[in-house]
């Protein structure tokens, strides 16, 4: 057998580029890759969280070009040349996001693992619709559960974040 025999199969690992979090990324990962494992593994972006694995809870949620996604479904092959925001994108080097801080001040979380998720989603919420009603608010976090079951306190932090957004303090 020739060993120089080219079958045309595609590299393992070919050239993986994005944007994540303002800044370029150059990875060699498989196609197949899940975006939850690139910033978890390769890029130790740990603030988004594996739970569930199959979309539901939204635990792992980033945005995509501004929209929110499971990382957990979204492959390499599907957001490369993209950009991606992670929770550690939200806020800026000093100062937590206007959402955060909602959180911060409302309680917004209990053993805070659904958090990160959560306050993805709002943010591209707020950034849709920048005064969206409480039921629109409800709807954006329709994909992210709490199994502490702290609702009441995710609502007041939504509202809050809106509220704020209209110049309320």
């Amino acid at each position: 057998m020739n060993d120089d025999t080219d079958l045309g199969a595609p590299e393992a690992e070919p050239l993986w580029e994005s944007t994540v979090n303002g800044r370029p990324v150059r990875l060699r990962v498989p196609q197949a890759k899940r975006l939850l494992d690139i910033v978890r593994e390769d890029l130790g972006l740990t603030g988004t969280k594996r739970s569930c694995e199959i979309g539901r809870c939204g635990a792992c949620m980033v945005l995509l070009d501004g929209a929110p996604v499971n990382a957990c479904l979204t492959m390499a092959y599907q957001c490369a040349g993209r950009d991606v925001v992670t929770i550690e994108g939200i806020a800026g080097e000093e100062e937590l996001h206007p959402v955060q801080r909602a959180f911060l001040e409302e309680g917004g979380y209990q053993c805070g693992y659904c958090t990160p998720g959560m306050i993805v989603s709002v943010k591209a919420l707020l950034d849709a619709i920048p005064d969206p009603s409480p039921e629109e608010a409800e709807e954006a976090l329709s994909g992210n559960l709490c199994r502490c079951t702290g609702y009441g306190g995710i609502l007041r932090s939504v509202l809050r974040a809106i509220e704020k957004g209209r110049g309320g303090s």
